[in-house]
């Protein structure tokens, strides 16, 4: 029997992420949160910059939950959400409510998840590009 073992996110690939979504989002001007977890939820890496909301902190790390819980962007679920959308009936009785705006990414390693981002305190559509950025530049 062969087992396929894929590298965790680890302390410092999660750091690596915070800095790069944070500095896309300076470039930007904008002050956000950035939250990593790991393939099973646990908080691996957090920033908050001290201009950005404080909501942005719980915003950041529910986005990241979602992503990692659905394995999809939040970006892409938002349409499922609304009614008559695929998950429209979607239970919310998680450990964490669920956050259906972007900013949340998945992170895979070999094709298999093994944590996510989230990034919140900007517009959505921002959020989701510092998110990106930062998974882009992990691979």
């Amino acid at each position: 029997m062969s087992t396929t073992v894929v590298a965790p996110l680890t302390i410092q690939d999660a750091e690596d992420l915070v800095t790069v979504a944070c500095r896309a989002a300076e470039a930007a001007g904008v002050t956000v949160s950035v939250t990593v977890l790991d393939a099973g939820g646990h908080l691996l890496a957090f920033r908050r910059d001290d201009r950005a909301v404080l909501i942005s902190g719980e915003t950041s790390t529910r986005k990241a939950y979602t992503a990692l819980q659905l394995n999809a962007p939040t970006a892409d679920l938002v349409e499922a959400v609304q009614p008559g959308g695929l998950f429209h009936t979607l239970p919310t009785a998680l450990d964490r409510p669920l956050l259906f705006i972007a900013g949340g990414v998945p992170v895979h390693r070999d094709g298999r998840l093994i944590g996510a981002i989230g990034v919140g305190g900007g517009a959505p559509e921002q959020d989701h590009a510092f998110a990106t950025a930062a998974v882009e530049a992990l691979a």
